[in-house]
């Protein structure tokens, strides 16, 4: 009788045993691996290229045929979306605008041509021309910032600019025009105070081709 006490406590014992070996086995089945355990990759930012600052590779990877990438090249510096679309005309802007743009002054740009920033209708682009004339960008992300959150402010950005006042304006303020970087910044307050803007010509002139300061004169005034 002790025996076969004995002999069922082991049996008992063994089941259990199984019992408990197969959960455990199950449950790492249907645990996933921590390689597997890893954050669903993000979408990569959309990246809207100036049209004036975008390179030739550029270009050609938008699609543009050969052609057209020559004469947006020669045609270069944009100063209105008007003079690119002259050129891309034909093209879904719908969809290339998301990708490439005339970045557009927020103090004189018509009401109706805000409408060609991808995702901006009536209601918006009445607000951006409401709030005239701006003294800084930062001016336009508070006001623009009441109305839709900080990731579409910033989307914006890409697509408007507020022009500086080559005397006043802050370094913060010229370093947000669209292709500003450190060192032209610095040049820009290197000079002051500018009589006119053919000193300022004179000036920058030193730095960058004739191009290229026809698209930063476009940037800049002075007070009367």
């Amino acid at each position: 009788m002790k025996k076969f006490s004995t002999l069922v406590a082991f049996t008992l014992t063994l089941s259990l045993f199984l019992v408990s070996c197969n959960k455990t086995a199950e449950q790492k089945q249907n645990t996933p691996n921590i390689e597997e355990i890893k954050e669903p990759k993000k979408p990569a930012p959309v990246v809207v290229l100036n049209a004036n600052l975008a390179t030739e590779s550029d270009l050609v990877a938008l699609g543009f045929s050969t052609e057209v990438v020559n004469k947006l090249l020669a045609a270069r510096p944009f100063l209105s979306m008007s003079d690119f679309n002259a050129i891309i005309e034909g093209e879904n802007t719908a969809a290339l605008f998301k990708k490439i743009f005339v970045p557009l002054n927020l103090n004189t740009t018509e009401e109706k041509a805000f409408k060609m920033i991808p995702g901006v209708g009536d209601k918006m682009a009445h607000e951006f021309e409401e709030y005239r004339p701006y003294t800084s960008i930062l001016q336009f992300k508070r006001e623009i910032g009441k109305y839709v959150d900080q990731k579409e402010v910033a989307r914006y950005l890409d697509y408007v600019f507020v022009p500086v006042e080559l005397n006043t304006s802050t370094e913060d303020n010229i370093k947000a025009l669209p292709g500003i970087g450190n060192k032209m910044t610095h040049e820009f307050l290197e000079y002051r105070p500018y009589k006119n803007l053919a000193q300022f010509r004179k000036e920058i002139g030193k730095y960058v081709d004739e191009k290229e300061l026809n698209r930063l004169e476009r940037f800049v005034y002075l007070k009367e």
